[in-house]
């Protein structure tokens, strides 16, 4: 039997994603606009917060935007193309429709994260890029190319920790039937994403640790989270760490969190597999 030709298959479901949606017009363009919206809102909220601070720990307005275009890059990404699949896994299992999955003369895996497709959130690549052009046009420092490069890099990096993430949560609907618990904590944890590293840490000087500290450390180095996104945009902007440690380290940490993840993850993927009851047995 011929190995499957995987771009001809991820184009095959691009295009019926697109179907889909044109086939349901309306919720196309709702999602659009309520997509927008949230866009909208979350830039008054913070233009508003810098109407009355010039920076929020070091962070200036136009930094912080474009900081908050690199997290949307990363999450448009993650949403469009593996939450709806990540989402449905479930279901698969409760119907027995993993069974056909399994059949099919292609990895599973990859049949599982690439088969739906949320078109309509790829808007928010447009209007993150429109922001962060913005950002570096305000900014007014030149952007080398290296840099440019290795803000690509890390932005795959990002959506490769993140995609990790996301499959390792969603392989344990096999052993609970529905995880709809832990995938919820995938949207609580990284919501710490959202916002730079170096807002949780203590006061330069302050000599005691707070609760900022624990979650900055934690989700430094344990669950690498804070760093996939605070490191590109970093980059991008020319933006030193504080600490020579974080300088030296957090650049090598993020990518090697990220390949190390989705190692983990499918070993978890591959694992669960082995714990499945197929619906005919």
């Amino acid at each position: 039997m011929s190995r499957p030709h995987y771009s001809r298959v991820w184009l095959t479901f691009f295009r019926n994603s697109l179907v889909r949606e044109m086939t349901f017009r309306g919720n196309f363009i709702l999602t659009i606009l309520t997509r927008a919206f949230w866009f909208v809102a979350q830039l008054t909220l913070f233009e508003i917060i810098y109407r009355n601070v010039p920076t929020i720990n070091e962070w200036t307005r136009e930094q912080y935007f474009g900081f908050m275009a690199t997290a949307m890059l990363i999450n448009t990404v993650v949403e469009s193309f593996f939450m709806p699949n990540c989402a449905n896994f479930s279901e698969l299992i409760r119907t027995g429709n993993l069974d056909f999955a399994l059949l099919k003369p292609i990895d599973t895996q990859f049949l599982i994260s690439f088969e739906k497709m949320d078109l309509a959130m790829l808007n928010q690549i447009f209007l993150a890029g429109s922001l962060l052009a913005f950002s570096l046009y305000r900014i007014g420092e030149p952007i080398s190319l290296s840099n440019a490069i290795l803000y690509c890099i890390y932005l795959s990096t990002g959506v490769t920790f993140f995609y990790s993430l996301m499959i390792a949560l969603a392989s344990t609907s096999i052993w609970f039937g529905r995880n709809t618990g832990l995938y919820d904590f995938w949207f609580y944890l990284t919501i710490f994403a959202r916002y730079p590293r170096s807002i949780y840490g203590s006061p330069a000087g302050s000599g005691s640790w707070a609760t900022g500290d624990v979650l900055q450390f934690s989700f430094s180095y344990v669950i690498p989270i804070l760093l996939v996104v605070t490191v590109p945009a970093r980059i991008l902007l020319s933006k030193p760490f504080a600490k020579p440690f974080d300088e030296t380290w957090l650049p090598i940490i993020a990518p090697a969190a990220a390949i190390a993840g989705l190692a983990i993850s499918r070993t978890i993927f591959v694992w669960s597999l082995k714990g499945y009851r197929s619906a005919s047995s």
